[in-house]
């Protein structure tokens, strides 16, 4: 549409430009409005198809995508990917050679004047999968002067119908190697085993308390590696019902934790890793009661309560009830979640985290000291502009060319930072997003971003914080993957399963420590690999992840 339309041509005629201006953003508008309609009428088809006892219109992709982006389309890999140099490694230094196997020449194919040179070696990497049914003769003795029997102990390990190897190749293939519970007895019982569905699932819920305990001792030791953590969170299934996943890692772990909702208490829940929400309310509870715009009368009421005093949630809500009972609903939540916040920062018995960086969802506002907002979940929103009239899309690209030039100069800053270019970033910033295109859409996106400069530019003090979220994203899609195949646990057991070993299978993953071997090594009770916790502890302190925050 109007593709050889030049407004520079124009320049002289500040009135009529100035008008085509206001005609092309008025396209731009109600093109926008056409779209959703034209949505919202094939939803109300569908519908009414469906209430007929029909179908809707079916969702058809094509053979191939297109080369040129579709709406859909909203990641900036294409802008933001830098071609490396791919050079192929060998695996051999990696390998423990096992055994030896010479291989001889068939004397009858051998000439007379046949000489031996050499042995040309021939690297084969192989597996076994065997099953073995042990019969333990269990020794026992009675004595009659003690009046007691004396059984044989089983070897460590072994307790149950299945011994410590299946217990901890279900583990692996089913959190790790993300199989669901119908294919893996299909393998086991296609290996030789007899095993029921309720067997199997036992094996990956149950009687699980060191791999729990071992769960809260690498959050403890992740949260403690460093001030700033990443977080998100995904959709869930429990049981048939839609829960909220939230993950919170950084560079040297991950965790996840179901709850119930995704909401600011939900929030911190997971970052006091489920442990029972207290709430108080001190000087902070009051500034962020009035920041939220809760009445004052009940700003005074809370204000009669103790700042030292530490409540429980059925406390605080029984308190709500009793002397605020004709509060809304909006500011009863808002009361809760300004003093659980407070609680959360004067708490000094778990570790309390300084930064988040994540979207910027309102959830997260507060929880924190400070948020570092997400660059690439920022840089979606420009994609999500559709501009129908050519010079807008000339807008639009021209400007995402801009945005994602400095996004690579706050990357190089990262690598060195200086005052001066400390300084210099801080001064583009204001320019680039200081920027009038006339495209009214592009402008108001871009006096969006400029409003969050403090979370987008965090990284200014803190270099060694990333400047997106994709490690808290990645371990969103394991779940949302884990999802895909077993659907969801359906009891608090299974639960609390899936987020203890995900946490371990992605932690482990972060540490290049293996997982088999580290399951294999806890259920064996042999426990010659190294606490997971630990591992953080030592990484962290070779390698510090919060350098600014102990610099003068």
């Amino acid at each position: 549409m109007l593709e050889d339309l030049n407004l520079n041509d124009m320049q002289d005629h500040d009135q009529t430009r100035a008008a085509i201006v206001r005609l092309l953003n008025l396209v731009e508008e109600l093109s926008a409005d056409n779209q959703a309609l034209r949505a919202e009428v094939q939803r109300l088809r569908d519908e009414n198809n469906r209430l007929k006892g029909e179908q809707g219109k079916p969702t058809i992709k094509p053979n191939q995508p297109k080369k040129t982006a579709v709406a859909s389309d909203h990641s900036s890999e294409s802008r933001r990917h830098k071609p490396q140099m791919w050079k192929k490694t060998s695996k051999l230094d990696e390998l423990t050679i096992d055994r030896d196997e010479v291989l001889h020449v068939n004397p009858a194919l051998l000439p007379p004047d046949a000489e031996f040179k050499e042995y040309v070696p021939v690297i084969v990497q192989d597996a076994h999968l065997q099953t073995e049914t042990i019969r333990f003769l269990k020794e026992k003795h009675y004595s009659a002067t003690t009046r007691q029997t004396y059984l044989a102990e089983l070897p460590r390990g072994y307790h149950g119908q299945f011994g410590p190897n299946v217990k901890a190749l279900a583990v692996a293939l089913y959190f790790a190697g993300n199989m669901s519970e119908p294919k893996l007895l299909d393998f086991f019982r296609q290996a030789g085993l007899h095993m029921s569905d309720g067997e199997l699932s036992n094996l990956l819920i149950k009687d699980h308390a060191p791999f729990h305990a071992e769960k809260d001792a690498v959050y403890t030791a992740g949260l403690s590696s460093s001030a700033w953590q990443h977080t998100d969170h995904t959709g869930t299934r429990v049981n048939g019902q839609n829960q909220q996943c939230q993950i919170i890692c950084n560079p040297l772990y991950t965790a996840y934790f179901t709850t119930e909702k995704k909401d600011r208490l939900s929030v911190l829940q997971a970052l006091q890793n489920n442990r029972p929400l207290t709430f108080r309310f001190n000087a902070e509870t009051h500034r962020l009661l009035e920041t939220l715009k809760v009445p004052a009368w009940a700003r005074e009421r809370a204000a009669t309560l103790s700042p030292e005093r530490e409540l429980r949630q059925p406390e605080v809500q029984a308190w709500l009830d009793e002397q605020l009972p004709t509060l809304g609903a909006q500011h009863r939540v808002r009361v809760l979640d300004a003093a659980a916040v407070a609680a959360y920062h004067a708490q000094v018995d778990f570790p309390v985290i300084r930064l988040l960086v994540c979207d910027d969802a309102p959830q997260f506002n507060w929880v924190t000291d400070e948020l570092a907002l997400c660059w690439i979940h920022e840089g979606r929103h420009y994609k999500k502009l559709e501009p129908v009239v050519a010079p807008h899309r000339t807008l639009l690209e021209n400007f995402q060319d801009d945005f994602w030039a400095f996004y690579d100069e706050l990357l190089k800053y990262r690598e060195q930072p200086t005052p001066a270019e400390r300084t210099r970033l801080d001064a583009d910033f204001d320019r680039l997003f200081a920027t009038v295109t006339g495209y009214e859409a592009l402008d108001a996106r871009i006096a969006k971003t400029r409003a969050k400069k403090h979370c987008l530019l965090l990284v200014l003090s803190h270099p060694e914080i990333p400047l997106h979220n994709n490690p808290a994203e990645l371990g969103v899609r394991q779940r949302v993957r884990k999802g895909d195949v077993s659907f969801g646990p359906r009891r608090p057991d299974g639960v609390k399963a899936w987020d203890t070993f995900m946490t371990l299978v992605a932690t482990a993953k972060k540490l290049e420590v293996s997982f088999y071997a580290y399951i294999q090594d806890r259920i064996s009770g042999a426990y010659r690999l190294p606490k997971l916790a630990d591992l953080i502890t030592e990484r962290a302190q070779r390698d510090p992840l919060d350098a600014s925050w102990s610099s003068p």
